[in-house]
Protein backbone atom coordinates (compact mmCIF):
# COMPACT_ATOMS: atom_id res chain seq x y z
CA UNK A 1 0.00 0.00 0.00
CA UNK A 2 2.87 2.19 0.86
CA UNK A 3 4.39 1.89 -2.59
CA UNK A 4 0.89 2.56 -4.30
CA UNK A 5 1.04 5.78 -1.92
CA UNK A 6 4.13 6.41 -3.19
CA UNK A 7 3.58 5.71 -6.75
CA UNK A 8 0.54 8.15 -6.96
CA UNK A 9 1.59 11.03 -4.61
CA UNK A 10 4.40 11.12 -6.97
CA UNK A 11 2.41 10.97 -10.71
CA UNK A 12 0.13 13.64 -9.52
CA UNK A 13 3.08 15.85 -8.33
CA UNK A 14 4.99 15.42 -11.40
CA UNK A 15 1.72 16.16 -13.84
CA UNK A 16 1.40 19.14 -12.07
CA UNK A 17 4.93 20.63 -11.62
CA UNK A 18 5.27 19.68 -15.57
CA UNK A 19 1.68 21.48 -16.13
CA UNK A 20 3.13 24.78 -14.22
CA UNK A 21 6.43 24.57 -15.80
CA UNK A 22 5.37 24.12 -19.52
CA UNK A 23 2.29 26.08 -19.02
CA UNK A 24 4.40 29.50 -17.77
CA UNK A 25 7.48 28.77 -20.38
CA UNK A 26 4.59 28.51 -23.42
CA UNK A 27 3.13 31.54 -21.98
CA UNK A 28 6.53 33.45 -22.44
CA UNK A 29 6.64 32.30 -26.46
CA UNK A 30 2.79 32.97 -26.42
CA UNK A 31 3.10 36.43 -25.27
CA UNK A 32 5.99 37.57 -27.47
CA UNK A 33 4.89 36.50 -30.32
CA UNK A 34 0.76 38.12 -29.95
CA UNK A 35 3.21 41.41 -29.65
CA UNK A 36 4.80 40.99 -32.47
CA UNK A 37 1.73 39.99 -34.73
CA UNK A 38 2.81 36.48 -35.32
CA UNK A 39 0.04 34.14 -35.89
CA UNK A 40 0.10 31.45 -33.28
CA UNK A 41 -2.64 28.89 -34.69
CA UNK A 42 -2.08 26.97 -31.05
CA UNK A 43 -1.44 26.80 -27.57
CA UNK A 44 -1.57 23.14 -26.24
CA UNK A 45 -0.50 21.62 -23.19
CA UNK A 46 0.12 18.15 -23.93
CA UNK A 47 0.98 16.10 -27.27
CA UNK A 48 -0.87 13.93 -29.35
CA UNK A 49 -5.13 13.96 -29.69
CA UNK A 50 -6.82 16.93 -28.62
CA UNK A 51 -8.87 16.38 -26.17
CA UNK A 52 -11.00 19.41 -25.13
CA UNK A 53 -10.62 23.21 -25.97
CA UNK A 54 -12.17 26.06 -26.84
CA UNK A 55 -10.61 28.45 -29.91
CA UNK A 56 -10.66 32.31 -29.54
CA UNK A 57 -9.71 34.65 -32.67
CA UNK A 58 -7.04 32.27 -34.67
CA UNK A 59 -5.68 30.24 -31.31
CA UNK A 60 -6.87 26.81 -30.85
CA UNK A 61 -5.94 26.96 -26.86
CA UNK A 62 -6.57 22.79 -26.01
CA UNK A 63 -5.48 19.78 -23.55
CA UNK A 64 -3.98 17.15 -25.38
CA UNK A 65 -3.72 13.13 -24.58
CA UNK A 66 -0.15 13.08 -23.62
CA UNK A 67 0.62 15.58 -20.86
CA UNK A 68 4.16 14.74 -21.04
CA UNK A 69 4.88 18.65 -22.32
CA UNK A 70 3.22 21.43 -24.50
CA UNK A 71 4.16 23.41 -27.37
CA UNK A 72 2.84 27.50 -29.22
CA UNK A 73 2.11 26.26 -32.92
CA UNK A 74 3.17 29.23 -34.75
CA UNK A 75 2.73 29.55 -38.96
CA UNK A 76 5.71 29.45 -40.47
CA UNK A 77 7.81 28.33 -37.19
CA UNK A 78 9.30 24.81 -38.44
CA UNK A 79 10.92 24.19 -41.17
CA UNK A 80 9.31 22.94 -44.24
CA UNK A 81 5.88 23.41 -43.14
CA UNK A 82 5.21 25.05 -47.03
CA UNK A 83 3.31 28.35 -46.07
CA UNK A 84 3.43 31.14 -48.01
CA UNK A 85 6.52 33.45 -48.10
CA UNK A 86 4.67 36.35 -48.04
CA UNK A 87 2.29 35.88 -45.20
CA UNK A 88 3.06 38.33 -42.97
CA UNK A 89 1.43 37.19 -40.01
CA UNK A 90 3.91 33.86 -39.94
CA UNK A 91 6.69 33.87 -37.85
CA UNK A 92 9.95 33.07 -40.68
CA UNK A 93 7.85 36.40 -42.24
CA UNK A 94 9.50 38.08 -39.21
CA UNK A 95 12.38 40.10 -38.60
CA UNK A 96 15.03 37.77 -37.04
CA UNK A 97 15.49 39.65 -33.76
CA UNK A 98 11.98 39.09 -33.33
CA UNK A 99 12.22 35.60 -34.03
CA UNK A 100 15.26 35.53 -31.13
CA UNK A 101 13.11 37.29 -28.79
CA UNK A 102 10.00 34.96 -29.04
CA UNK A 103 12.85 31.63 -29.30
CA UNK A 104 14.19 33.21 -25.64
CA UNK A 105 11.08 34.18 -24.28
CA UNK A 106 10.08 30.95 -22.96
CA UNK A 107 13.22 30.34 -21.22
CA UNK A 108 13.22 33.58 -19.50
CA UNK A 109 9.88 33.12 -18.47
CA UNK A 110 11.03 29.64 -16.73
CA UNK A 111 13.82 32.10 -14.91
CA UNK A 112 11.18 34.27 -13.58
CA UNK A 113 8.96 31.56 -12.48
CA UNK A 114 12.09 30.32 -10.15
CA UNK A 115 12.06 33.68 -9.24
CA UNK A 116 8.76 34.27 -8.34
CA UNK A 117 8.22 31.26 -6.29
CA UNK A 118 11.35 31.51 -4.16
CA UNK A 119 10.68 35.23 -3.35
CA UNK A 120 7.32 34.43 -2.94
CA UNK A 121 8.93 31.52 0.09
CA UNK A 122 11.20 33.87 1.61
CA UNK A 123 8.93 36.62 1.91
CA UNK A 124 5.63 34.86 3.12
CA UNK A 125 7.56 31.34 4.60
CA UNK A 126 10.81 31.30 5.26
CA UNK A 127 11.04 28.05 7.47
CA UNK A 128 13.82 28.30 9.71
CA UNK A 129 15.14 25.43 11.76
CA UNK A 130 14.29 25.36 15.24
CA UNK A 131 17.15 23.28 16.57
CA UNK A 132 18.64 23.54 19.88
CA UNK A 133 21.41 22.93 21.01
CA UNK A 134 23.87 23.48 18.32
CA UNK A 135 26.18 20.88 17.84
CA UNK A 136 29.28 20.50 15.37
CA UNK A 137 28.66 17.82 13.05
CA UNK A 138 32.10 18.53 11.40
CA UNK A 139 35.26 20.37 11.98
CA UNK A 140 37.24 20.80 8.65
CA UNK A 141 40.79 20.35 10.03
CA UNK A 142 42.75 23.12 8.44
CA UNK A 143 39.54 25.48 8.41
CA UNK A 144 39.21 28.61 10.44
CA UNK A 145 37.21 26.50 12.72
CA UNK A 146 39.65 23.57 12.89
CA UNK A 147 42.74 26.38 13.92
CA UNK A 148 40.12 28.02 16.10
CA UNK A 149 40.35 24.30 18.14
CA UNK A 150 37.01 23.33 17.68
CA UNK A 151 36.10 19.84 17.33
CA UNK A 152 33.40 17.27 15.82
CA UNK A 153 30.69 16.56 18.92
CA UNK A 154 31.48 20.06 20.80
CA UNK A 155 28.05 21.59 21.34
CA UNK A 156 28.02 25.75 21.56
CA UNK A 157 26.90 26.86 24.98
CA UNK A 158 28.02 31.04 24.25
CA UNK A 159 28.53 32.17 20.88
CA UNK A 160 29.25 36.14 20.61
CA UNK A 161 26.80 37.36 23.53
CA UNK A 162 24.20 34.70 22.72
CA UNK A 163 23.97 32.14 25.38
CA UNK A 164 23.21 28.64 24.28
CA UNK A 165 22.40 29.42 20.57
CA UNK A 166 19.94 27.65 18.87
CA UNK A 167 21.00 26.95 15.07
CA UNK A 168 19.31 29.75 13.42
CA UNK A 169 21.08 32.38 16.03
CA UNK A 170 24.24 30.73 15.15
CA UNK A 171 24.61 31.23 11.78
CA UNK A 172 22.87 34.61 11.55
CA UNK A 173 25.49 35.65 14.03
CA UNK A 174 28.50 34.36 11.78
CA UNK A 175 27.10 35.98 8.55
CA UNK A 176 26.22 38.98 10.24
CA UNK A 177 30.26 39.12 11.33
CA UNK A 178 32.12 38.73 8.80
CA UNK A 179 36.39 39.66 9.17
CA UNK A 180 35.28 39.88 12.62
CA UNK A 181 37.12 37.74 15.35
CA UNK A 182 34.03 35.77 17.51
CA UNK A 183 34.42 34.28 21.32
CA UNK A 184 32.79 31.12 21.30
CA UNK A 185 31.84 28.58 24.22
CA UNK A 186 31.87 24.46 23.44
CA UNK A 187 30.94 21.85 26.16
CA UNK A 188 33.29 18.41 24.52
CA UNK A 189 32.83 15.45 27.28
CA UNK A 190 31.15 17.39 30.01
CA UNK A 191 34.13 20.10 30.12
CA UNK A 192 33.32 23.76 29.25
CA UNK A 193 36.37 25.25 26.80
CA UNK A 194 36.53 29.04 26.02
CA UNK A 195 38.04 29.35 22.28
CA UNK A 196 37.39 32.20 19.37
CA UNK A 197 36.88 31.69 16.53
CA UNK A 198 37.45 34.02 13.07
CA UNK A 199 34.45 34.50 10.54
CA UNK A 200 35.97 34.70 7.16
CA UNK A 201 34.69 37.90 4.84
CA UNK A 202 33.76 35.10 2.62
CA UNK A 203 30.78 33.78 3.66
CA UNK A 204 27.87 32.69 1.57
CA UNK A 205 24.97 35.56 1.78
CA UNK A 206 22.21 32.72 1.63
CA UNK A 207 20.94 29.95 3.14
CA UNK A 208 22.94 28.22 6.02
CA UNK A 209 26.25 27.36 4.46
CA UNK A 210 28.87 27.95 7.20
CA UNK A 211 31.41 25.72 4.92
CA UNK A 212 33.66 29.16 4.58
CA UNK A 213 34.37 29.02 8.49
CA UNK A 214 34.81 24.92 8.00
CA UNK A 215 31.94 24.39 10.49
CA UNK A 216 29.20 21.88 9.49
CA UNK A 217 26.02 21.99 12.11
CA UNK A 218 23.90 19.05 12.96
CA UNK A 219 20.75 18.67 11.78
CA UNK A 220 19.17 16.13 12.07
CA UNK A 221 19.85 13.08 14.07
CA UNK A 222 19.54 9.93 12.24
CA UNK A 223 22.65 8.61 10.38
CA UNK A 224 22.80 8.43 6.11
CA UNK A 225 20.82 6.06 4.33
CA UNK A 226 21.50 5.34 1.18
CA UNK A 227 18.88 5.73 -1.73
CA UNK A 228 20.18 5.13 -4.79
CA UNK A 229 24.22 3.98 -5.91
CA UNK A 230 25.55 5.29 -9.63
CA UNK A 231 26.41 2.54 -11.55
CA UNK A 232 30.33 2.50 -11.90
CA UNK A 233 31.27 4.02 -9.52
CA UNK A 234 33.74 3.53 -6.04
CA UNK A 235 30.17 2.90 -3.94
CA UNK A 236 29.05 0.41 -6.14
CA UNK A 237 32.60 -1.27 -6.50
CA UNK A 238 32.84 -1.48 -3.20
CA UNK A 239 29.63 -2.97 -2.82
CA UNK A 240 27.49 -0.29 -1.27
CA UNK A 241 23.61 -1.31 -1.79
CA UNK A 242 20.55 0.83 -1.69
CA UNK A 243 19.38 0.73 1.63
CA UNK A 244 22.29 0.64 3.40
CA UNK A 245 22.67 2.68 6.51
CA UNK A 246 26.02 4.33 6.73
CA UNK A 247 27.20 4.30 10.90
CA UNK A 248 30.45 5.71 10.51
CA UNK A 249 33.10 7.04 7.71
CA UNK A 250 36.24 6.27 9.31
CA UNK A 251 35.17 6.27 12.83
CA UNK A 252 33.11 9.59 12.47
CA UNK A 253 29.47 10.26 12.22
CA UNK A 254 28.10 11.96 9.37
CA UNK A 255 24.04 12.62 9.60
CA UNK A 256 24.10 14.73 6.14
CA UNK A 257 26.22 14.32 2.55
CA UNK A 258 27.79 18.10 3.20
CA UNK A 259 29.73 17.21 5.73
CA UNK A 260 30.71 13.62 4.46
CA UNK A 261 31.99 15.43 0.55
CA UNK A 262 34.22 18.03 3.36
CA UNK A 263 35.77 15.13 4.75
CA UNK A 264 36.66 13.01 1.54
CA UNK A 265 38.34 16.39 0.06
CA UNK A 266 40.08 16.78 3.00
CA UNK A 267 41.47 13.11 2.98
CA UNK A 268 42.25 14.19 -0.86
CA UNK A 269 41.17 10.99 -2.34
CA UNK A 270 42.61 8.28 0.39
CA UNK A 271 40.00 5.51 1.30
CA UNK A 272 37.85 5.62 3.69
CA UNK A 273 36.05 2.64 5.79
CA UNK A 274 32.14 2.18 5.78
CA UNK A 275 30.41 0.91 9.04
CA UNK A 276 27.27 -0.56 7.26
CA UNK A 277 24.25 -1.72 8.82
CA UNK A 278 21.92 -3.48 6.30
CA UNK A 279 18.36 -4.37 6.94
CA UNK A 280 19.37 -4.10 10.45
CA UNK A 281 22.30 -6.06 10.70
CA UNK A 282 25.96 -4.96 10.56
CA UNK A 283 28.06 -5.94 7.99
CA UNK A 284 31.86 -6.16 7.18
CA UNK A 285 33.36 -2.70 6.59
CA UNK A 286 33.56 -1.92 3.36
CA UNK A 287 36.22 -0.23 2.14
CA UNK A 288 36.14 2.32 -0.46
CA UNK A 289 38.24 4.78 -2.92
CA UNK A 290 36.78 8.20 -3.72
CA UNK A 291 37.43 8.93 -7.06
CA UNK A 292 37.80 12.56 -8.11
CA UNK A 293 35.21 14.14 -10.44
CA UNK A 294 34.88 17.86 -11.61
CA UNK A 295 37.86 18.73 -8.53
CA UNK A 296 35.92 16.93 -6.45
CA UNK A 297 36.33 13.73 -4.58
CA UNK A 298 33.10 11.94 -4.52
CA UNK A 299 31.94 8.14 -3.83
CA UNK A 300 28.81 8.00 -6.03
CA UNK A 301 25.54 7.32 -4.22
CA UNK A 302 22.41 9.38 -3.40
CA UNK A 303 20.66 9.98 -0.06
CA UNK A 304 17.54 8.97 1.17
CA UNK A 305 16.63 12.82 2.34
CA UNK A 306 16.99 13.23 5.81
CA UNK A 307 13.82 13.63 8.16
CA UNK A 308 13.27 17.58 8.35
CA UNK A 309 13.93 19.00 10.99
CA UNK A 310 11.42 21.27 13.26
CA UNK A 311 10.99 24.42 11.90
CA UNK A 312 8.69 27.77 12.30
CA UNK A 313 8.22 30.37 9.65
CA UNK A 314 10.29 33.75 9.79
CA UNK A 315 9.25 35.87 6.94
CA UNK A 316 11.86 37.91 5.62
CA UNK A 317 11.54 41.84 4.55
CA UNK A 318 11.22 42.00 0.52
CA UNK A 319 14.40 43.15 -0.12
CA UNK A 320 15.95 40.75 1.92
CA UNK A 321 13.46 37.99 0.06
CA UNK A 322 14.59 38.66 -3.52
CA UNK A 323 18.06 38.93 -2.01
CA UNK A 324 17.43 35.38 -1.32
CA UNK A 325 15.70 34.56 -4.21
CA UNK A 326 18.61 35.88 -6.68
CA UNK A 327 21.43 33.91 -4.30
CA UNK A 328 19.33 30.61 -4.81
CA UNK A 329 18.43 31.10 -8.72
CA UNK A 330 22.41 31.86 -9.05
CA UNK A 331 23.48 28.52 -7.01
CA UNK A 332 20.90 26.30 -9.02
CA UNK A 333 20.80 27.72 -12.37
CA UNK A 334 24.48 26.08 -13.48
CA UNK A 335 23.59 22.38 -12.13
CA UNK A 336 22.65 20.92 -15.82
CA UNK A 337 25.87 22.82 -17.45
CA UNK A 338 28.58 20.99 -14.85
CA UNK A 339 26.29 17.96 -15.47
CA UNK A 340 26.81 17.96 -19.53
CA UNK A 341 30.22 19.37 -18.81
CA UNK A 342 31.45 16.47 -16.88
CA UNK A 343 29.29 13.90 -19.21
CA UNK A 344 31.58 15.15 -22.61
CA UNK A 345 34.70 14.92 -19.90
CA UNK A 346 33.91 11.42 -18.76
CA UNK A 347 33.63 12.40 -15.28
CA UNK A 348 30.36 11.62 -15.21
CA UNK A 349 28.29 9.19 -16.57
CA UNK A 350 25.01 9.00 -18.27
CA UNK A 351 23.66 6.60 -16.24
CA UNK A 352 23.05 9.44 -13.27
CA UNK A 353 20.98 11.31 -15.65
CA UNK A 354 17.17 11.08 -14.72
CA UNK A 355 14.43 11.71 -16.81
CA UNK A 356 10.38 11.42 -16.10
CA UNK A 357 9.88 9.30 -13.60
CA UNK A 358 13.76 10.66 -11.68
CA UNK A 359 11.85 13.71 -11.55
CA UNK A 360 8.34 12.04 -10.76
CA UNK A 361 10.26 10.75 -7.82
CA UNK A 362 12.01 13.52 -6.65
CA UNK A 363 8.57 15.40 -6.74
CA UNK A 364 6.99 12.94 -4.89
CA UNK A 365 9.58 12.77 -2.05
CA UNK A 366 9.35 17.12 -2.21
CA UNK A 367 5.36 16.96 -2.31
CA UNK A 368 5.24 14.14 0.45
CA UNK A 369 8.36 15.97 3.01
CA UNK A 370 6.63 18.15 5.63
CA UNK A 371 8.08 21.44 4.83
CA UNK A 372 7.15 24.10 2.18
CA UNK A 373 10.92 24.61 1.80
CA UNK A 374 11.84 21.34 -0.02
CA UNK A 375 8.48 21.65 -2.45
CA UNK A 376 9.13 25.92 -3.70
CA UNK A 377 13.02 24.53 -3.57
CA UNK A 378 12.47 21.43 -6.21
CA UNK A 379 9.88 23.56 -8.00
CA UNK A 380 12.30 26.68 -8.56
CA UNK A 381 15.49 24.40 -9.22
CA UNK A 382 13.14 22.60 -11.76
CA UNK A 383 12.20 25.82 -13.65
CA UNK A 384 15.52 27.33 -13.86
CA UNK A 385 17.49 23.88 -15.21
CA UNK A 386 14.23 23.79 -17.86
CA UNK A 387 14.87 27.42 -19.25
CA UNK A 388 18.64 26.72 -18.90
CA UNK A 389 18.19 23.11 -20.64
CA UNK A 390 16.09 24.92 -23.90
CA UNK A 391 18.77 27.50 -24.31
CA UNK A 392 21.61 24.65 -25.11
CA UNK A 393 22.28 25.19 -28.72
CA UNK A 394 20.92 22.31 -30.08
CA UNK A 395 18.20 22.16 -32.77
CA UNK A 396 14.50 21.71 -31.79
CA UNK A 397 15.55 23.49 -28.47
CA UNK A 398 14.73 26.82 -28.06
CA UNK A 399 18.74 27.80 -28.20
CA UNK A 400 19.17 25.88 -31.54
CA UNK A 401 16.96 28.27 -33.24
CA UNK A 402 18.39 31.06 -31.60
CA UNK A 403 21.72 29.88 -33.14
CA UNK A 404 20.61 29.15 -36.47
CA UNK A 405 19.11 32.86 -36.66
CA UNK A 406 22.50 33.78 -35.41
CA UNK A 407 24.44 32.63 -38.10
CA UNK A 408 21.83 33.30 -40.91
CA UNK A 409 22.77 37.19 -39.11
CA UNK A 410 26.23 36.57 -39.78
CA UNK A 411 25.44 35.22 -43.23
CA UNK A 412 22.48 37.64 -44.37
CA UNK A 413 20.73 35.14 -45.92
CA UNK A 414 18.49 32.26 -44.54
CA UNK A 415 20.01 28.78 -44.69
CA UNK A 416 18.75 26.17 -47.09
CA UNK A 417 15.39 24.54 -45.79
CA UNK A 418 16.66 21.35 -46.60
CA UNK A 419 19.98 21.82 -44.56
CA UNK A 420 17.83 22.64 -42.12
CA UNK A 421 14.86 19.93 -42.46
CA UNK A 422 18.07 17.61 -42.63
CA UNK A 423 19.37 18.82 -39.15
CA UNK A 424 16.26 18.96 -37.43
CA UNK A 425 15.55 15.33 -38.57
CA UNK A 426 18.97 13.92 -37.12
CA UNK A 427 17.83 16.06 -33.81
CA UNK A 428 14.79 14.77 -33.37
CA UNK A 429 16.31 11.31 -33.67
CA UNK A 430 19.10 11.92 -31.04
CA UNK A 431 16.50 13.18 -28.81
CA UNK A 432 14.85 10.03 -29.05
CA UNK A 433 17.65 8.21 -27.93
CA UNK A 434 18.51 10.34 -25.37
CA UNK A 435 14.90 10.15 -24.31
CA UNK A 436 15.69 6.34 -24.49
CA UNK A 437 18.78 6.52 -22.54
CA UNK A 438 16.87 8.30 -19.23
CA UNK A 439 14.23 6.46 -19.23
CA UNK A 440 16.00 3.16 -19.00
CA UNK A 441 18.44 4.91 -16.03
CA UNK A 442 14.90 5.74 -14.56
CA UNK A 443 13.69 2.20 -14.61
CA UNK A 444 17.17 0.90 -13.33
CA UNK A 445 16.84 2.92 -10.55
CA UNK A 446 13.61 1.38 -9.29
CA UNK A 447 13.49 0.28 -6.00
CA UNK A 448 12.07 -3.28 -7.28
CA UNK A 449 15.15 -3.28 -9.70
CA UNK A 450 17.95 -1.89 -7.35
CA UNK A 451 17.12 -4.50 -4.70
CA UNK A 452 17.63 -7.20 -7.02
CA UNK A 453 21.60 -6.09 -7.80
CA UNK A 454 24.03 -8.79 -6.03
Amino acid sequence: MSNLHEIVVATVAFFVLVGLMVVVHELGHFIVAKLCKVRVEAFSFGFGPRLIGFKYGETDYKICLLPLGGFVKMTGENPGEGEPVDDPAAFSSHPRWQRMLISVAGPISNFILAFVLMMFYFAAINEVPNIRPTTLEWVAPSSPAGQAGLLPGDVVTRFGNIANPDFESFVDLAKDSPNQTLPIDVNRNGQSIPLSLSIPGSLATGGYDLSSTGLYLQIVQDPLKVDQVVSGTPAEKAGLLPGDVIQTVDGHVFHTVDPMRNYLQAGKGNPVTLTIKRNGVLIPPLVVHPALVDSQYQIGFAEVPPADPPVYDKPLPLTAAMAESVDFCRVNSTLIVRTIKNIFAHKVSVKQLSGPIGIARMAGQAAQMDDWSSKFGFAAAISLNLGILNLLPFPILDGGMILFLLIESVLRHDINMLIKERIYQAAFVLILVFFAVVMFNDVTKLPMFTHLKP
